[in-house]
């Protein structure tokens, strides 16, 4: 029997649809280890413990047959590592703490205002007239929440929405200076090389301060940072990267919109976090926003981040 044929066009969409949520779900899975009094430190060592052995194959399937890398290479790498996927994915820990995984997402959603601001800044590049009005909607949404929660849990949610954010800057800045790396290297063996780079970062982290009694967590931690791992953080990876071979980087980052709603229903349905208007409308605001800026003219267009996590 033949299998029913499933276009380019078609896998593309399911690819980055897929990507999106597992990608979404890390919040979750974070915040339900969080019940087992395990700290940030601990946990995102135990993610990138067990993440480490997909990236370093990763790395080295992307660079079978290509040159070797320069010392000015390796130096871009280790500053790319450290900012995208070490301090980013500690903040975001650290952050999830205090606030509701559903807040969280929408903060990281800003990403791609951030790396508008940072063309600015950096490489002088204008922000037109839509793009300043998409980011003040995104903002604005991102405010509603806030307030919401602030009434809800109490003032440490600034506390939180301020680490997210940095996580959601240091994301930011290691897309900003990652074009050239990318087009020398290739976007799978720099993920592969970067990501390598933050699994240590962590690992030494978690041995310069923690002392060695920290491993003895509960067993549903381990098998919670292990799903983590894998189905949040390194085949969401495969996934995106493959859909923007199939779909392009514009409309791959259209679909991963599902990603914040994802977010907002897993977190009622396994956290029972809220789910009212509060929320819902902030999240259609910081949407609108971001969709609005990813239908920019293509010279600014082209500048915005390809996945949005970390």
């Amino acid at each position: 029997m033949t299998p029913f044929p499933v276009s380019k066009t078609t896998s593309g969409f399911l690819l980055a649809a897929a990507g999106a949520v597992a990608f979404s779900g890390k919040a979750i899975i974070v915040k339900l280890a969080y019940r087992h009094g395990v700290d940030a430190m601990t946990l995102v060592m135990f993610r990138m413990v067990f993440a480490l052995p997909f990236f370093m194959a990763l790395a080295w399937w992307a660079g079978r047959g290509r040159e070797s890398l320069t010392r000015s290479d390796w130096l871009g790498v280790v500053g790319l590592g450290f900012s995208g996927y070490y301090l980013s994915s500690f903040l975001d820990f650290l952050g999830l703490q205090y606030v509701s995984a559903s807040f969280e997402r929408l903060i990281l959603y800003l990403n791609p205002t951030l790396v508008l601001i940072l063309g600015w800044i950096l490489y002088k590049r204008k922000i037109t007239q839509q793009q300043g009005i998409a980011m003040a909607v995104s903002y604005s949404g991102v405010l509603l929440v806030f307030g919401h929660e602030v009434s809800l849990v109490g003032e440490d949610v600034a506390l939180g929405a301020t680490l997210i954010f940095g996580s959601a800057f240091s994301y930011a800045i290691y897309l900003s200076y990652s074009g050239q790396l990318v087009q020398r290297l290739g976007a799978l063996r720099l993920a592969g090389l970067a990501t390598t780079a933050a699994c240590l970062f962590c690992i030494f982290q978690f041995v310069l301060f923690r002392p060695a009694q920290a491993l003895a967590v509960p067993s549903e931690v381990l098998w919670l940072s292990v799903l983590n791992a894998i189905a949040c953080t390194v085949l969401p990876v495969l996934m995106i990267m493959m859909a923007i071979e199939r779909i392009g980087p514009g409309l791959t980052s259209q679909i991963a919109m599902v990603g914040p709603m994802s977010t907002l229903l897993m977190g009622t349905f396994l956290l029972n976090e809220p789910f009212n208007l509060w929320v819902l409308a902030g999240t259609v605001l910081v949407l609108s926003g971001v969709y609005w800026v990813t239908l920019s003219p293509r010279e600014t267009r082209k500048e915005m981040p390809k996945v949005i996590d970390s």
